[in-house]
């Protein structure tokens, strides 16, 4: 791991096989709210020799937990710590909200990616961000993550509650066990561990999703490169999607706004299809790659 400070932010960064950077398009991981780029192990470890790149988004893992004002800046974060390790036409895979960031980044710098898949990418339809008009960002978060558990006595401990509690409980055994491990951290000054990704800063990502400077669609267009779109299972009602995670957050119209856009529906699985079955999503990584261009 290393830290790189990008947009004034130090962000953690993690690297595999650096020695072969440029034989082949990089691989570049962007994880979910909650979560950190550690949570990708699984799904890394199948896919062979190749150089790949995962962060930590700022208030996740190892990085810092900078104030943001909206899922812009996350983008910016993705973007400006690429461009300084001088990536250039990438295979971009982001899940949730690291699918917004991913896309929202190849938006900025044509060149900064080759081809992107988003694994159920939360990013909305035009009228889910139009009921949010005029809405602002608040001082407090509101959304019911703000309440979870923070601080444990220990990792053990950690995974020990997580293992008996839906949706962890259906996370792959190894995923489930890193993301204990490299999700929290020391206390300050005292016996035990807190959650690295703070409750209210997971909470406030959630407050901001719906908001305009998180809107992007406008921009897809502009995102001339394979798009693969992944969806999981879809809710059967708009209250089951706000309070439920394991439903789709992704509007299912979204590929046909890529130039190059192809959608892939999978309703028997769910929101966390890289936690649960990172074998399937490194199946889905293959698959996607057979069309890739060479570096260049």
């Amino acid at each position: 791991m290393k830290i790189i400070t990008a947009n004034g932010v130090r962000l953690a960064v993690y690297e595999w096989r650096a020695e072969l950077a440029g034989r082949q398009p990089t691989l570049v991981f962007v994880h979910a709210t909650g979560f950190h780029g550690r949570c990708w192990d699984r799904v890394i470890e199948q896919l062979g020799d190749r150089h790949v790149l995962a962060l930590d988004l700022r208030g996740h893992g190892r990085s810092e937990a900078a104030h943001f004002t909206s899922w812009q800046d996350f983008a910016v974060d993705l973007l400006q710590l690429l461009q300084q390790l001088g990536v250039r036409r990438a295979f971009g895979i982001g899940h949730s909200m690291g699918g917004h960031s991913i896309v929202n980044a190849a938006t900025r710098d044509a060149a900064l990616f080759s081809r992107l898949l988003l694994i159920d990418p939360t990013v909305f339809s035009a009228a889910f961000y139009q009921s949010f008009a005029g809405q602002q960002l608040a001082a407090e978060p509101s959304h019911f993550a703000a309440r979870r558990r923070a601080e444990f006595a220990s990792v053990e401990e950690v995974q020990q509650r997580y293992r008996q509690r839906p949706p962890y409980s259906e996370f792959d055994h190894q995923v489930l066990a890193d993301y204990c491990q490299y999700g929290v951290r020391q206390l300050a000054g005292q016996e035990g561990v807190e959650l690295a990704c703070a409750p209210a800063f997971e909470a406030r990502i959630y407050d901001a999703g719906g908001l305009a400077g998180s809107n992007i669609l406008a921009r897809l267009s502009a995102v001339d490169i394979p798009v693969t779109v992944v969806r999981a299972m879809q809710a059967p009602s708009l209250q089951a999607a706000r309070t439920d995670f394991r439903y789709s957050p992704t509007w299912p119209g979204l590929a046909g706004l890529f130039t190059q856009g192809t959608d892939v529906f999978l309703p028997e699985e769910t929101h966390f299809l890289p936690l649960e079955k990172p074998e399937l999503v490194a199946a889905l990584i293959r698959n996607a790659e057979t069309a890739l261009p060479d570096a260049g």
